[in-house]
C-alpha cells in the first residue's frame, strides 16, 4: 500500500517562480492598455516580489530569473506608458482650455 503525505513535491520555490513568470508576462501585456497600465505596474511589482521569494527559497532555475527580468521590464514600461497617457490627457485638456472649448 502506498503512503501519501501532505508534503509538497518538487523543488521549493518553483511555484513562486512560475507565478512570477506569469505575472511578468501579464505586466508586459498591460503596457498596451494605456490607462490600465497602472494595473500592470502593480502586477509587475507582485511578480518581482514572488521571484525574489522563489530565489530565496532555493529555486535556482531560469524561470525565477526570467520572471524577475520580465517583471522589472514590465514595471518600467507600464510606468512610462501610464505617465505618457497622463501627460497626453493633461496637454489635451490645456489645449482645449486655451482654445476656449472648456
Amino acid at each position: 500500500m502506498e503512503q501519501y503525505s501532505n508534503q509538497p513535491s518538487g523543488t521549493p520555490g518553483k511555484g513562486l517562480a512560475v507565478a512570477s513568470l506569469v505575472l511578468g508576462i501579464l505586466s508586459l501585456v498591460f503596457v498596451f492598455t494605456g490607462g490600465l497600465a497602472l494595473v500592470g505596474t502593480i502586477v509587475g511589482i507582485i511578480g518581482i516580489i514572488l521571484a525574489a521569494v522563489g530565489k530565496s527559497k532555493g529555486y535556482s532555475g531560469g524561470m525565477a530569473t526570467a520572471g524577475l527580468v520580465m517583471s522589472i521590464i514590465g514595471v518600467a514600461f507600464t510606468l512610462i506608458t501610464f505617465l505618457a497617457c497622463v501627460a497626453c490627457v493633461g496637454s489635451l485638456g490645456a489645449l482645449g482650455e486655451a482654445a476656449g472649448l472648456l
